[in-house]
Parts: structure tokens; sequence; C-alpha cells
């Protein structure tokens, strides 16, 4: 009698627990987006330019340095931060500059922000500056777009394939 009861109170709780997360897994709905609106990313990480350029070692510096140590070449290890802009249909709605990472500053600078949009035509505006000896920004990207609604559309840069890239 009493293990029959035992059985009985722990099925009953099981089945207390299974409704709890059943009802929670539906409820509340969660919606990442509005119905009509869809997402713009805004991530890449990106070396920055070195702040100096490489020089050769004269002979005095070389003479100083141990011999397993004697390159040819000093090269600074600080990188430039990374500056950038967006704009969405004309107004800025974002401007970073990420620092570079790692004690000496030669990382990377990594940026991440999003923004919800209303779904259709935006015209999207990308300036980045990598180098802090240049005047102005380096890299520029200008193009309208047609957004779907629940789109993710993500803002990214790759040297290789030519500078900022939206896909």
């Amino acid at each position: 009698m009493n293990r029959a009861l035992n059985w009985t109170g722990q099925a009953l709780l099981y089945g207390c627990f299974a409704l709890v997360i059943g009802v929670f897994s539906r409820w509340p709905v969660y919606h990442p987006l509005q119905a009509d609106h869809a997402l713009i990313k805004v991530s890449f990480v990106h070396h920055g330019v070195r702040v100096a350029d490489c020089r050769p070692y004269t002979a005095e510096e070389l003479a100083k340095l141990a011999p397993n140590m004697r390159a040819p070449m000093k090269c600074e290890r600080e990188r430039s931060p990374v500056m950038i802009e967006v704009d969405i249909d004309g107004k800025t709605v974002y401007q970073k500059t990420a620092y570079p990472s790692g004690l000496s500053r030669d990382g990377a600078s990594t940026v991440y922000q999003s923004f919800d949009v209303p779904a259709g035509e935006h015209r999207i505006t990308v300036r980045m500056k990598d180098d802090k000896t240049k005047e102005g920004f380096t890299h520029l990207h200008d193009s309208t777009i047609i957004l779907k609604p629940a789109q993710v559309l993500v803002i990214d840069f790759s040297a290789q394939r030519g500078g900022i890239i939206l896909s």
C-alpha cells in the first residue's frame, strides 16, 4: 500500500513538472522582431593598419641584439583603431571607435551592433577608417537595398572581397 502511494505521488509530481514545462514552452509567445520589421547587424573583426611602418635595423641596433634576435626589420606592433559610421536613410544611427585588443594594442578591433528597422527600401551608407595616419575614411559603401520582413542583413568587412560587404 505504501509503495503504491509513493509511485502515485511521484507520477503526479512528474506530471505537474511536465505540465509546467509544456505551458512555459508555448507561453508567453516570443517574437524577436515585429511582423513588418527586419534586422541590420554590423558585425566584424578587423585589424587596423600598423601605426608605424617597418624599418631596417641600424648596424648599432643589430649589434646590441642577441644573435638569435637579429631580424632584418623592426616592426612596431601597435595598430590603428577602427572607426565606423552607419547611416540608414540619410540619418547616422551608429558611430563607434573600436580600439585594438591586446596588451600591445596589436590585436583585432571588434564591432557588433544590431538595428531593428521597418521592412522595405533603405539607403545604407557605411564609412570605415582603419588607418589613423590618413585623413577621412578609408573605406566607403553606399547602396539602396530592399529588406523583406524578418530578413537579417549583415554588414561585414573583408579585405579579400573588396572591403565593406552587405550580405
